[in-house]
């Protein structure tokens, strides 16, 4: 198993930024990919970006933040990071953590297996 705490959010004004770290907790040797998703009222839970860890590192982002977002990965803490940029209100949501075992489509939400509880970011305009 593996357990997942997010942390960092809170409210911004546009084009304030915020970092989210992630704490992974449990058989972690077992993780070969992370993500970060986001989901708003009403909407279907997105992927955002995600670290291929068991790919050197490749990084992939959704469109809409690309330029914007970084993720990023410290081994040695068992933490992944979300740095947020030039925030948007559209980037309003609870912000959640996932890991998975596999690799296959890293922004895909079926992808992962262990997800965890969220943490909300609200950007006002």
């Amino acid at each position: 198993q593996v357990q997942l705490v997010e942390s960092g959010g809170g409210s911004v004004q546009a084009g304030g930024s915020l970092r989210l770290p992630c704490a992974a907790w449990g058989y972690t040797y077992s993780i070969n990919c992370m993500g970060w998703f986001r989901q708003a009222p009403g909407k279907e839970r997105e992927g955002v970006a995600a670290f291929y860890s068991g790919g050197g590192g490749d990084t992939y982002y959704a469109d809409s933040v690309k330029g914007r977002f970084t993720i990023s990965q410290d081994n040695a803490k068992n933490t992944l990071y979300l740095q947020m940029n030039s925030l948007k209100p559209e980037d309003t949501a609870m912000y959640y953590c996932a890991a998975s075992p596999r690799f296959g489509y890293p922004l895909l939400r079926s992808e992962y297996n262990y997800w965890g509880q969220g943490t909300q970011v609200t950007v006002s305009s």
